[in-house]
């Protein structure tokens, strides 16, 4: 067999024995938040808001900072620390994601969760310099700061790492 044709055989085994098979959902996650971010861009000003319920609306908003716009009024220098910080834990979480057996589900999923979102928001820092929040969510006068669907496939990867770490707490030895 050809050198060509092993290392093939070798990344195709990796790709069907690690995490790296459930890559596909950091690829939709970010198709998603990419496609929700141009309609609101098209179909709403900047700063219109469209209510749907009395605790949910759409409001077109930058984010020039982190999350809850940690550093939003930085002066810029932030766009730039952010973009180095998520591309650097996408490069970790990607490693750890090759790391992964064939019998982990959860844990690759959580992971290809925070991939997309992280790299839905990258590409939105790179592109216009800020992020596009979108969702938000309140009570009466309360309001959770807007967010987004990366956001949301982060957060949701998150808790899904919690739930891996609890389900799995008895098998460290394994």
């Amino acid at each position: 067999m050809s050198m060509v044709k092993v290392k093939r055989a070798l990344m195709l085994n990796l790709f069907k024995q690690s995490g790296l098979r459930f890559i596909w959902l950091s690829v939709v996650v970010f198709i998603i938040d990419q496609v929700t971010k141009h309609w609101i861009v098209a179909n709403l000003e900047p700063y219109q808001a469209i209510q749907y319920t009395s605790f949910f609306n759409l409001t077109h908003v930058y984010n020039y900072g982190a999350a809850f716009s940690f550093l939003s009024d930085a002066g810029g220098w932030q766009r730039w620390l952010f973009t180095g910080i998520a591309i650097a834990v996408c490069g970790l979480v990607t490693w750890w994601l090759k790391e992964t057996t064939r019998q982990q589900v959860l844990l690759p999923v959580a992971f290809c969760l925070i991939i997309g979102g992280a790299l839905g928001n990258v590409f939105d820092r790179l592109l216009h310099g800020f992020v596009i929040d979108f969702l938000v969510l309140y009570y009466e006068d309360w309001y959770w700061p807007a967010f987004n669907v990366a956001d949301s496939a982060i957060c949701l990867g998150a808790m899904l790492l919690v739930v891996d770490m609890f389900k799995n707490k008895g098998n460290e030895n394994e």
